[in-house]
């Protein structure tokens, strides 16, 4: 009886039906609602990895992923996930700030936008230290949903926020490229 509870709490994690468990399909259809409400970081596929450089010093490793494990564009491919692993500490502001900077080079934004997005994340970043995981998840109806260590910390419901949040890591125009390449499995 244990065990059959260990597999239903388990599969419920995972956003899969039980079937799915019993039968071994590889190839389910995954209840997006159950992701959309999810308190943890939901189980998906990885498209690609890579890790961020600035100078010197390796601040992060990145994760994007996806239902399938491919990334065709945002409509198609939600949910999803972008997961950044920091190998060194920052803090909120740090963070927040260059990611309006990142915003001010795309220039995909208004500057009004940027700061409504930057006070919003305030109250749903905080520090980071080497080790902690902050993801991302663009979800079917456009919200993102952040998670910090795999717990849910709240979202933002802007699809504008939405692609300009994505597009620091996934737009052509990024300041890096290579990880770019490397998230989306590109040589």
């Amino acid at each position: 009886m244990l065990h059959k509870f260990k597999v239903v709490l388990l599969a419920a994690a995972l956003a899969l039906p039980l079937e799915a468990i019993s039968s071994g399909d590889a190839n389910v259809d995954v209840d997006l609602a159950k992701i959309a409400s999810s308190e943890v970081l939901p189980q998906l596929t990885t498209v690609g990895e890579g890790s961020y450089r600035y100078l010197l010093w390796q601040l992060y490793d990145a994760r994007l992923a996806t239902l399938d494990g491919s990334f065709t564009d945002y409509q198609q491919s939600r949910p999803v996930l972008l997961e950044l692993t920091y190998k060194r500490a920052i803090s909120r502001q740090q963070f927040i700030d260059a990611t309006v900077e990142q915003w001010q080079k795309l220039q995909q934004s208004s500057p009004e936008q940027q700061q409504q997005w930057a006070e919003q994340l305030q109250s749903l970043w905080s520090d980071v230290k080497k080790g902690d995981r902050l993801a991302s998840l663009l979800q079917a109806d456009g919200s993102v949903v952040f998670y910090f260590n795999g717990k849910k910390t709240g979202s933002i419901s802007d699809a504008d926020f939405a692609s300009a949040f994505f597009n620091i890591w996934l737009h052509p125009d990024t300041t890096a490229p290579t990880l770019r390449r490397q998230l989306l499995a590109k040589t």
